[in-house]
């Protein structure tokens, strides 16, 4: 079992290997984990874990670097939002991000670009430090079987789903050259893609296999896409894109 020990990142939204994550960081609990991973050689990965909330809230209301915030206390603990027992308001699966970039803004605040690396299991939380850290497990995945002919499906269904949220024309569709053709890959690039909630997100993550992944995705998108084709014609397009994830 390999292990390891990472600042851990909150957020109202998942996380899946492969993914490129953007982060707005405003307050100060995650300044202080921006400050350390600045710290880290150039030439070492600056990592951090990112996992979905269950319960409480990714940002504490009145936290430091917050807008508006009055007669706050120059620092707040880094649990702040999630409870006497952190893990509790957890996903016990997410992703360990790599921070490509990290830029500090004149205010103090970061711009951050990172992007998910490897499954992990998060085994405890420590909040005794100015933030959050936490012991993770990594998790290997299998292919599962008929892999291939599913991504071959959820392809073929992915870009009918596209076509319906997006009102596009055929030949504005992505091609097959355009996407990839490993399972796995094609699995974590349409869950993150797809416009799922985070419950249904977050068990696509923690899905046993890639087989597994895609059989469930390959369900969802035709489900998706025949409630589409019954609703009115909405300005959807805005929805395909991955917003910034203010922190």
């Amino acid at each position: 079992m390999t292990t390891a020990r990472l600042p851990l990142f909150p957020l109202n939204a998942v996380l899946f290997p492969g993914l490129v994550l953007p982060l707005n960081v405003f307050e100060e609990r995650y300044r202080a984990m921006m400050r350390e991973l600045l710290k880290t050689d150039e030439d070492e990965p600056r990592r951090f874990a990112v996992v979905a909330v269950r319960d409480g809230h990714e940002t504490a209301p009145t936290g430091s670097g917050m807008p508006n915030a009055v007669d706050t206390p120059a620092e707040r603990g880094p649990a702040d939002g999630f409870g006497p027992d952190p893990i509790r308001s957890f996903h016990e699966v997410g992703c360990v991000a790599d921070a490509a970039k990290i830029r500090e803004r004149p205010d103090g605040s970061f711009e951050v670009l990172a992007t998910g690396t490897t499954r992990v299991r998060l085994l405890s939380v420590d909040a005794s430090g100015p933030c959050l850290t936490a012991e993770l497990e990594e998790l290997d995945e299998e292919t599962g079987e008929e892999a291939g002919a599913l991504a071959e499906g959820v392809l073929r269904a992915f870009r009918a789903y596209q076509k319906r949220l997006a009102g596009a024309s055929e030949r504005s569709l992505t091609t097959g050259a355009d996407l990839p053709d490993d399972p796995k890959v094609v699995s974590y690039l349409v869950a993150a893609a797809a416009v799922f909630d985070v419950p249904t997100k977050q068990r696509l993550l923690q899905a046993p296999d890639s087989a597994a992944r895609l059989r469930e995705e390959l369900t969802l998108l035709r489900s998706e896409t025949a409630v589409i084709r019954h609703l009115p014609s909405l300005p959807a397009v805005d929805l395909t894109r991955a917003p910034t994830h203010p922190n």
